[in-house]
């Protein structure tokens, strides 16, 4: 399994008792069905690895390739510890990035899960992606994959783009070929979280990349975005570079420009975007993300294009409150009726404001004794059918529509993570804000209740069973039906059931109410 982060390879130590007796009768039965137990030295195809064992696993780290500034990733052809390390249990440095007060961390010299992180931040050692209990729970080998982020990933001032894209498909070519020495069979599914879905979505439409992985696992992707069409890229580019010390078109200027002098120059373009200072189209959330290049990625796998042709599995799944952190850090204090129809009207502009307002689901809420109830409520619901719940399950309708199987799930138990626990409604009972799911999944809820601990069981035995076989349904858990054209079937993960359709139905959003991927003509 490939999570979107640096390669670090959590690799299951021991097998069971009778399948170590069946190995023990045949070559091919100890290759299929045995991992390399307990060996922190493995000899593969481009030199030996090095590990070192961790409870459960064995843990190894390697740069996957060599990044030269703004170009295509260079594939290893040796095995390299990250960032020039001699220590088998040191964890790769994150990719170059700005922290949250714009200050510079991280190094080009990067290593290989797919992270999220808004594409400009995160790594593959951020909390909660230890993957040794997610590797010893599935019997799989646990990759995370690091990738350029930011203006290095994704803003080349020659025109460039998507050099992060290229980076993740190189780390998949580099894991087919040396995942079958640590006893991996080569089969590969690929998942991510927020822009790490993304960055998935992204490798579902690159038609070079369909070869590299067998399915595909998309947590909590801002559809609603899509994609960046190249004339909007080109604004953004141009945004970054106007705020370089370098002239926008001195190219070789930017090539030998310091680490600093770069991330100085992203830094002053994320204050242009808090400031609303470049195009509606890119968004304030996520404006450095994939290009809809027509090459590459020659289709958007959203509304505005005939899906082509799928055959792969994929699990698509949400958050209950996706937009919980966003809207509770921005609103501190309850806000009125009037502030949330103005706060509509400024997002949405006409005619979605007027239909969404008219529509008894985003309705603001009536007064009580002539008192303004708190309207975040109805905002945060809003926010997350829009750009998460309705836009995924619109995607799961198309993907089905095209040819492939689509699980689709929505969390409704999830494990604080870090950042949320600083927003009081995230850590209201009940409430599962984006990213939630995150130590669910790899099994790293610290100090886990009954209710989390029952859903890591059972998720991770849905996510083994989906990576041997295309079906997340295991022995012991409630059906989990394949989406439909129409009722996707979404099941309710950590609570019976299937979730609410609400407005995410075919009617209404990306019909009477446009995503933004369509208003913008992304």
């Amino acid at each position: 399994m490939v999570a979107i982060q640096s390669l670090v390879v959590s690799l299951l130590l021991a097998a069971s008792t009778w399948k170590t007796e069946l190995c023990n009768l045949s070559p091919r039965l100890q290759k299929i069905l045995c991992p390399r137990e307990n060996a922190t030295t493995v000899t593969t195809p481009i030199g030996v690895a090095h590990g070192a064992a961790d409870t459960g696993a064995t843990r190894f780290a390697v740069k996957y390739a060599a990044a030269p500034r703004w170009l295509p990733p260079v594939p290893a052809t040796a095995w390299e510890l990250p960032n020039n390390s001699t220590d088998v249990t040191a964890l790769p440095v994150p990719c170059a990035q700005l922290d949250d007060n714009l200050n510079s961390l991280g190094t080009e010299d990067w290593g290989a899960t797919i992270h999220g992180g808004s594409f400009t931040s995160g790594s593959a050692t951020a909390a909660g992606l230890d993957g040794s209990n997610l590797a010893a729970a599935t019997n799989s080998i646990v990759a995370v994959i690091q990738y350029r982020l930011g203006a290095l990933g994704f803003l080349d001032p020659s025109g460039g783009h998507n050099f992060g894209v290229m980076d993740v498909i190189a780390a998949m070519g580099f894991l087919q070929a040396v995942v079958p020495s640590f006893g991996g069979d080569g089969s590969i599914t690929i998942a991510g979280q927020s822009s790490g879905a993304n960055m998935v979505r992204a490798l579902l439409a690159i038609p070079a990349a369909s070869s590299l992985f067998q399915s595909a696992i998309l947590h909590s992707d801002p559809m609603d975005y899509g994609f960046l069409s190249t004339s909007v890229h080109d604004q953004i580019l141009s945004t970054f570079t106007g705020d370089a010390s370098c002239d926008a078109s001195d190219v070789a200027c930017f090539k030998t420009m310091s680490l600093d002098d770069i991330m100085s120059a992203q830094s002053n373009f994320q204050i242009a975007v808090w400031n609303n200072n470049i195009p509606a189209a890119a968004g304030q959330f996520e404006p450095i993300r994939p290009v809809l290049d027509g090459e590459m990625i020659p289709n958007p796998l959203d509304l505005t294009a005939s899906f082509p042709s799928q055959s792969k599995p994929i699990i698509v799944s949400t958050v209950r409150n996706e937009a919980g952190s966003t809207i509770y850090q921005n609103f501190l204090d309850p806000i009125s009726t009037a502030t949330y129809e103005s706060v509509v009207s400024f997002t949405f502009d006409e005619p979605r404001t007027s239909r969404i307002l008219a529509t008894a689901v985003y309705a603001a809420s009536p007064d009580v004794n002539g008192v303004d109830v708190d309207q975040r409520p109805i905002l945060e619901e809003l926010g997350t059918d829009q750009i998460w719940r309705c836009a995924s399950w619109t995607f799961a309708r198309n993907w089905v529509g095209a040819g492939g199987k689509a699980f689709v799930g929505e969390y409704k138990v999830g494990a604080t993570y870090p950042g949320n626990d600083a927003v009081p409604f995230c850590t209201a009972g009940g409430s599962v804000c984006h990213q939630d799911d995150i130590e669910i999944i790899f099994g790293t809820v610290p100090s886990p209740t009954t209710a989390q601990t029952a859903l890591t069981k059972e998720m991770q035995a849905r996510y083994a069973n989906f990576m041997r076989t295309g079906s997340p349904n295991a022995d012991g858990f409630a059906a989990w039906s394949v989406a439909g054209t129409d009722n996707v079937n979404a099941i309710n993960l950590g609570a019976p059931g299937l979730a609410t359709v609400g407005a995410c139905n075919t009617s209404y959003w990306g019909n009477f109410v446009q995503y933004d991927y369509q208003v913008f003509d992304l």
